[in-house]
């Protein structure tokens, strides 16, 4: 009986099947890694668009603090009890862009406001706790807005935008995404 048992080291042939499978599997890697990359938005377009999120929980009530979303300044405002109080109590039809407190905030959160912090007149930057209501007073052309961002002097057409924005939890907010609709009743 001869002996068939071959020889189980490895050959100079079997490295370079190796050596060639690996280079070959690096360079098609290699290649086709950029047409994969190029698919996904550059981070520009994910900066304008994605959604931010926000803790809500270092805000100071009273303080407004400024965030930037689509490279837009937002306002949020965390409104004290009196604040809360002067916005409910405005007699709704004497505003020049008519709409309550209650459509301007989030249920349950009143203490929270967060509106586009741009003047509705031709976009400059209103300061904060100033002017006769303490909500925002426009020093470019004298537009005064209320602690629910409502104008009420000015030559500002409208309110100071609410944005797209739902609570995650308590202290924690997501601008650019919509609440969802409440299911329907049955």
């Amino acid at each position: 009986m001869a002996d068939t048992v071959k020889n189980a080291e490895p050959t100079r042939r079997d490295f370079l099947f190796i050596a060639t499978g690996t280079a070959a599997a690096i360079g098609t890697a290699c290649t086709v890694w950029p047409f994969i990359s190029s698919l996904a938005p550059d981070a520009n377009t994910i900066a304008l668009g994605a959604p931010v999120e926000v803790d809500l929980a270092p805000i100071a009530e009273g303080q407004i603090v400024k965030v930037f979303w689509r490279d837009t300044l937002i306002f949020i405002r965390h409104r004290t009890k009196e604040e809360i109080e002067a916005a409910e109590n405005v007699d709704v039809a004497t505003l020049i862009d008519p709409q309550p407190d209650d459509q301007r905030v989030k249920k349950g959160h009143e203490q929270w406001l967060i509106v586009f912090g741009n003047c509705t007149h031709l976009g400059c930057v209103p300061n904060g706790h100033e002017g006769p209501y303490k909500g925002w007073h426009c020093p470019c052309h004298g537009s005064v807005f209320d602690t629910s961002g409502r104008v009420r002097v000015g030559p500002a057409p409208s309110n100071l935008p609410v944005p797209e924005y739902k609570f995650m939890s308590d202290t924690q907010i997501v601008i650019g995404v919509a609440d969802e609709a409440p299911a329907p009743a049955a």
